[in-house]
């Protein structure tokens, strides 16, 4: 039941700015997540220093990326993103196979959050209080916190995120000066290129590349955005820029604080509490405790971000009938796709659950594995939008609104060359980005890339199906908006 201001297939326009965006991307993007979780979990798991040349590398590929990104969606206003882009730009079959693709990924980035809060959560809470909880129990109130403000408007979703995000930052810039200006080891050794030569370069890559997802998500909020060809844009640069310069400074950090020799046996023994046991002796115990209830809400800024996109592309999907019309569907209280959000919250419990039960390791199996497995595939889909843009502009004409020949087509072909590189690196090296030996079965088939290849074939028989049995609905597919408009109905 909607009513005249939430029609079937349509998100309200005009609710969110660039600082409101902005949050949703730095949310998704998260800062103090990153550099206290992720971060620390690659010196563990792959044993390289490469990573502060990781993140600025990676973001001069993805910048390059973006220059192409960002035209496109000036054209294409659509929750679908990502997906849109492909489904213009490759064909509508492709399409289909990018929103299977998305929505495992971005799915899988969310979930595998909800390990790291119950990991990070649990021994806070006993050191501060002398309660012990099991990690799935903390898990699940992040969990019911994010489901309800999932179906809430999404200003107050972009308040919430925009207060916790300035608060993480805040940090990670006083800790990484004091990791800095108060270690006993010297810079000498701390960021030698020599690093980018070792067998852990292509997973630092990959992890850098997972560290800035999230800044791509601008576009998911085009619809609901105010000046929408100023105001993306505007959000993907600063988030980019942001994130290049607070990830490896941050990186680098904390090896000036253990010590080149001493930073991967460091995160080995201390996990996620590293960037603040390296930072402790510096600014002292209360105001570690203070960063470490900040990385908490980090996590949960986060899957808040992470449930947004997920509900949106889930939203954009029903609109065009690629998935069933309800998730087309908006709240209409508060205008958000609530059939979307409320399936991203049942996955969410099915895992944690699952997880729980088959006594996983919530830091290393479900954050560090399924989060990264959820970076690979949305790697992937930059990957091949970097394509999609070059051929979109191919076969339509440049119009009046500033696209060269440099948005087109040199920087677009630049990224896919460095992305193409980067993936690359990481197929060929996935034992040491997941931390496994060579032998074992993950890797050994490998599974996650013949997955996602899996998946894809999927989506592409599913839109040749829909073009064959259901014409007006493979017609539909990459139309964003336009789908739900009146010439065009959806029943």
């Amino acid at each position: 039941m909607t009513n005249n201001h939430d029609p079937v297939g349509v998100l309200r326009a005009g609710r969110l700015g660039t600082s409101s965006i902005l949050a949703f991307v730095g949310g998704a993007a998260a800062p103090l997540t990153v550099t206290a979780g992720l971060s620390a979990a690659a010196y563990a798991a792959t044993g390289s220093l490469a990573l502060p040349w990781a993140f600025p590398l990676a973001g001069v590929v993805l910048g390059l990326w973006s220059v192409g990104y960002v035209a496109m969606a000036r054209r294409s206003k659509s929750a679908g993103a990502l997906y849109t882009y492909i489904a213009q730009g490759l064909g509508r079959p492709a399409g289909v196979a990018a929103a299977w693709i998305a929505l495992a990924s971005y799915n899988l980035l969310q979930v595998g959050l909800y390990g790291a809060i119950g990991a990070a959560i649990a021994p806070f809470l006993q050191g501060a209080t002398g309660i012990s909880l099991p990690w799935w129990l903390v898990a699940l109130a992040a969990w019911a916190v994010v489901a309800v403000l999932g179906v809430m408007h999404v200003s107050v979703n972009g308040r919430v995120l925009a207060v916790l995000l300035g608060a993480e930052v805040a940090v990670i810039v006083i800790l990484d000066a004091a990791d800095v200006l108060y270690s006993a080891n010297g810079l000498a050794g701390t960021l030698s290129p020599a690093a980018l030569t070792g067998s852990g370069v292509g997973a630092s890559l990959m992890i850098a590349i997972v560290g800035f997802i999230g800044f791509e998500t601008a576009p998911v909020f085009i619809e609901e955005s105010r000046e929408p060809a100023r105001t993306v844009p505007r959000v993907v640069y600063i988030a980019l820029a942001g994130c290049a310069i607070l990830y490896g400074t941050s990186a680098w950090a904390m090896i000036v604080a253990a010590g080149p020799g001493r930073i991967v046996q460091t995160a080995q023994q201390n996990g996620a509490q590293t960037f603040f046991a390296l930072a402790q002796t510096h600014v002292g115990a209360v105001a570690v405790t203070i960063a470490q209830a900040l990385f908490a809400t980090s996590l949960l800024a986060a899957m808040i971000a992470y449930h947004n996109t997920t509900a949106r592309y889930l939203f954009a999907l029903g609109r065009e009938h690629v998935l069933p019309p309800a998730f087309g569907r908006v709240r209409p209280s508060s205008g958000a796709p609530v059939v979307g959000s409320i399936a991203q919250t049942t996955v969410g419990a099915i895992v944690i659950i699952g997880f729980a039960l088959a006594g996983a390791d919530p830091l290393l199996d479900l954050f560090y594995t399924v989060g990264t497995t959820g970076g690979l595939g949305v790697l992937l889909l930059i990957a091949s939008t970097a394509l999609a843009v070059i051929i979109y502009f191919a076969r339509h004409p440049a119009r009046q609104s500033g696209e060269t020949l440099w948005h087109r087509c040199i920087a677009p072909a630049l990224a896919a060359v460095g992305l193409g590189v980067i993936l690359v690196l990481v197929l060929t090296n996935l034992p040491t980005l997941y931390g496994l030996p060579a032998d074992h079965w993950l890797v050994r088939i490998p599974v996650v890339p013949f997955t996602y290849v899996i998946v894809a074939c999927a989506g592409v028989l599913y839109g040749f199906g829909l073009k064959a049995m259901l014409p007006e609905r493979y017609e539909r597919i990459g139309m964003g908006a336009k789908a739900a408009a009146p010439s065009q109905p959806i029943n």
